[in-house]
């Protein structure tokens, strides 16, 4: 009874690790969502010229301005995400699986947190503008 005990914790325990070792790394989830809304950035810069020339007084005009607005705020919040971002990691530790101290694991949670909020402002602010010009 006691060998079946010990093989069945022996199996649950591989078995859990082999999950673990899957699973991709908090670090690799930031980098990867970092790499999703990079590509996006160019378009809000076209989206913002596509939009200008349509701002006026009426109230269509300032929805456009609303919209530019908008896009201009994720282009900085992208910036200063990745300028926080790069100070706070190494290269090593970005994209070699360095291991991080406790104060770093801290921070990789922190950043995670922004980074999808980042997302969500950058994907929000694109439909948006969208919208307007399908109007």
């Amino acid at each position: 009874m006691k060998s079946l005990r010990f093989i069945l914790l022996a199996f649950l325990f591989g078995n859990s690790l082999s999950n673990y070792a899957q699973e991709p790394s908090r670090m690799q989830e930031v980098v990867d969502i970092h790499d999703e809304i990079m590509p996006k950035m160019s378009n809000l810069v076209k989206l913002i010229n596509q939009l200008q020339p349509k701002v006026d007084s009426t109230k269509t005009g300032q929805k456009h301005q609303q919209a530019i607005k908008a896009l201009k705020a994720s282009n900085k919040s992208m910036m200063t995400w990745m300028q926080g971002f790069g100070e706070r990691f190494t290269a090593d530790e970005m994209m070699k699986g360095k291991a991080l101290n406790e104060e770093k694991k801290i921070w990789l949670d922190e950043e995670y947190k922004k980074v999808k909020a980042l997302r969500k402002e950058i994907n929000s602010s694109i439909k948006k503008a969208e919208q307007l010009l399908e109007q």
